[in-house]
């Protein structure tokens, strides 16, 4: 007898119970696939591997302190950090933690930091979406994230250019580590 078959005795009337796991950063193709597959079984819907990752408790990916092993972030430097493994943004002694939107988007703005990126361009490399007239998901997330910034300390900002999107203030060149 197989695992499965020991399981599904166990389990009343016996039966096996599926389970579908649909990984999209989309939140529109979320919502399509959970009103599509509504039904046909408990479904978990995830934006990443690396969410999926934490929901099923994968080593290495869970929440919580940083293992003894993993260097302890230089922070002799006033150079803004961007820690993608401990999605965490460090300047000098300060850390504040990032959510993985906040990590998305100032990872984009710091690639190039001169740039103007439009909020279309945002939303395709913040959601992976097009978001089309869905500007106010930008204006909040921003906002957040400018008062982390300003909680660190950094003396960086991310300035709105009217009608067309954002740009960071700053001009060095931010470093980030785990990418």
């Amino acid at each position: 007898m197989t695992d499965d078959e020991n399981t599904a005795r166990d389990r009343p009337g016996g039966e096996l119970y599926p389970l579908v796991i649909a990984v999209t950063r989309s939140p529109a193709e979320r919502l399509r696939l959970a009103e599509r597959l509504d039904g046909v079984a408990p479904l978990l819907l995830v934006a990443d591997l690396d969410e999926l990752r934490r929901l099923i408790g994968v080593p290495g990916t869970l929440p919580g302190p940083t293992p003894a092993t993993a260097p302890a972030p230089d922070s002799s430097d006033d150079t803004l950090t961007i820690d993608s493994v401990r999605s965490t943004a460090r300047y000098g002694h300060r850390e504040v933690s990032l959510t993985r939107l906040e990590h998305d988007l100032l990872t984009c703005l710091t690639t190039e930091p001169v740039r103007v990126w439009a909020y279309a361009e945002l939303h395709r490399s913040v959601w992976h979406d097009e978001g089309l007239d869905s500007r106010a998901d930008v204006h909040s997330l921003v906002k957040r994230l400018r008062r982390k910034l300003a909680d660190l300390g950094t003396g960086i900002t991310i300035d709105a250019v009217r009608g067309v999107g954002f740009r960071l203030t700053d001009h060095r060149r931010p470093r980030v580590t785990g990418a």
